[in-house]
């Protein structure tokens, strides 16, 4: 009943324009029922989705009710607010600029001075600015790598970093307590602040920045052929800057460098997807390139493929390039003298790879695990900032975002992009592909198989049919899998650990997630995605040789599947 009730709500109000009630006319059923079934969720990691008309899109209005919620928050949290603004940027999506505008409006209009810049700019220079400018938060107006139909709204607090559970409950309770998206009103103050366009100064900044994390400069790039692609989004003029700076030979993807809303030179705009490889692999046998790197369209996210010594282009998926990527940081700093011993300390995730634990232990470096979101990397580096505990020397997830420096408070691509190719190109020069690389970490701390499986839902009854599953995950003691007995599950809705016959208390944070370990030492998390209606299928296998995990995570993927009765 609520569907309708949102749905007429919406078809007789007067602020609703006649565009988008022709738009509620002609939706089906189905349709209706996605876009009203419920409040577009404001959660953890801000908020996404759809964008259209309905309660359960992104449109004017709830991004405006957003806002008013941000607004008084911001005020309430911290007293200089007035003063020390807000800065808000935009990827390429549908209404990123219109909804960047209006955001700016309504924080001004609560007395609160707005930055913006003059065009689109990547996530990582969101974060650099906010702390560059000394400001109180931040927004990013963006739907990251999600399909052309989302847009999203993401906050950031005075330390460049996402909100975390902590902080941004607050916040969502605010949100909660507002009328609905029509209804939100306001006064604004008297004389509202003013909106301030950012001028070059902390583009050259972040540039700067992004420059000096290089670990060998000098290395000959004379003969070494890169392709990129920002897939249409923000990370053109950083990334492109940053290699016509330092030397490096690039050929773009002019098909794919407009900032195009439909992705219309890609079929995806996700570097987690092979098929968004198909034009960059096209230039890159054209030109007889040695490296393939994209972004994503809100240039946080990297994808890399290389040129085997077979001649063919082989992807890399985010759980190799960053423990790869990890392997050459720590070793390189470790040569150079400047890995600090004791203290020295790396982030990852839960669901990611347990294979950057064993390259930080081979270093002897510290590795502390969070969960899904970058944001608690973020967090805990502002943490060792401040007690000088550890020293932070690399942050990374599976999904294709690394930080190696923290002048940004979330994944970097820029910096990604760059690191990626320096270290490419140090193998280059010593006759190794990345192929080769790989082989011989995994003859230090074993041979990984790492896949990610993703199942779509839709509408209330996927909904209903994600939260079955969820529920029997956390309910139910599996006992084996692929014929493999269960040794261990962490459930962190419940904060338990069942390992044997025995229950230890989980100390990490409460998440709808569970990790189940297998006898052989394979391991898969299950979670439902924060950004799209899907359950997410993390399956790592380790083994003693390159081969023989090669299927191993499908095998349990599709095992679970049938233990879980999901068709």
């Amino acid at each position: 009943m609520r569907t309708l009730d949102n749905y007429n709500r919406w078809l007789n109000s007067s602020l609703v324009s006649d565009k988008d009630k022709a738009i509620l006319r002609s939706m089906s059923q189905e349709e209706i029922d996605d876009a009203f079934f419920k409040d577009v969720e404001f959660g953890t990691a801000g908020m996404r989705g759809i964008i259209g008309p309905g309660t359960n899109r992104l449109n004017e209005f709830t991004v405006k009710k957003a806002t008013v919620g941000f607004a008084i928050y911001l005020l309430e949290k911290y007293p200089n607010v007035a003063k020390d603004g807000v800065v808000i940027s935009h990827d390429n999506r549908h209404f990123s600029r219109a909804f960047t505008l209006q955001t700016a409006k309504v924080l001004t209009e609560f007395g609160i001075k707005a930055y913006i810049f003059d065009d689109l700019r990547p996530t990582p220079e969101l974060s650099f600015a906010v702390r560059y400018l000394k400001c109180s938060g931040g927004i990013m107006i963006t739907a990251s790598h999600n399909p052309k139909e989302y847009n999203g709204y993401k906050v950031y607090d005075e330390n460049g970093c996402q909100l975390i559970p902590e902080k941004i409950n607050r916040l969502i309770d605010i949100i909660a307590e507002l009328p609905n998206e029509l209804n939100v009103t306001y006064t604004p103050v008297a004389h509202p602040a003013q909106i301030v366009v950012l001028d070059d100064k902390v583009d050259d900044e972040y540039i700067k920045n992004v420059k000096s994390i290089q670990l060998y400069p000098d290395l000959d790039k004379s003969k070494f052929k890169i392709v990129y692609t920002p897939n249409h989004g923000t990370g053109l003029m950083p990334v492109m800057t940053v290699f016509k700076d330092l030397g490096y030979n690039v050929y773009p993807v002019e098909s794919q460098c407009t900032p195009d809303p439909d992705f219309s030179g890609t079929k995806s705009p996700n570097p987690e997807e092979e098929v968004s490889y198909e034009e960059p692999i096209k230039l890159a046998k054209k030109v007889d390139a040695d490296l393939i790197l994209m972004t994503d369209p809100d240039g946080d996210r990297v994808g890399i493929a290389y040129r085997a010594k077979k001649g063919q282009y082989v992807i890399l998926n985010g759980n190799q390039s960053g423990a790869m990527l990890l392997d050459y940081v720590l070793s390189s700093r470790k040569a150079l003298g400047l890995l600090p011993e004791h203290r020295a300390v790396m982030f990852n995730t839960v669901v990611t790879s347990s294979i950057g634990k064993e390259i930080a232990h081979y270093y002897g470096v510290h590795t502390e695990q969070f969960l899904t979101g970058f944001k608690y990397i973020g967090d805990r580096i502002a943490y060792y900032e401040k007690t000088k505990k550890r020293l932070f020397q690399f942050g990374y997830e599976e999904s294709c975002g690394v930080l190696v420096a923290p002048f940004a408070r979330d994944k970097d691509g820029t910096q990604a992009v760059l690191m990626y190719a320096e270290m490419a190109l140090k193998y280059y020069l010593e006759g190794k592909t990345l192929g080769d690389v790989w082989l011989e970490i995994g003859s230090r701390v074993g041979y990984y198989e790492d896949k990610v499986f993703s199942l779509k839902f839709g509408g209330s009854d996927g909904d209903k049919e994600m939260k079955r599953i969820m529920t029997r995950l956390h309910e139910d003691k599996l006992e084996y899998i692929d014929h493999l007995k269960v040794t261990r599950i962490e459930d962190f809705e419940r904060s338990i650990v069942r390992e044997d016959s025995n229950e230890y208390y989980l100390t990490q944070p409460k998440a709808n997630l569970v990790k189940i370990f297998l006898e052989d030492g394979a391991s898969v998390a299950i979670r439902p995605s924060g950004t799209e209606p899907k359950i997410k299928f993390y399956t790592c296998v380790v083994s003693d040789d390159p081969i023989s995990a090669k299927d191993k995570p499908l095998e349990i993927y599709n095992a679970l599947r049938k233990e879980l009765d999901i068709k």
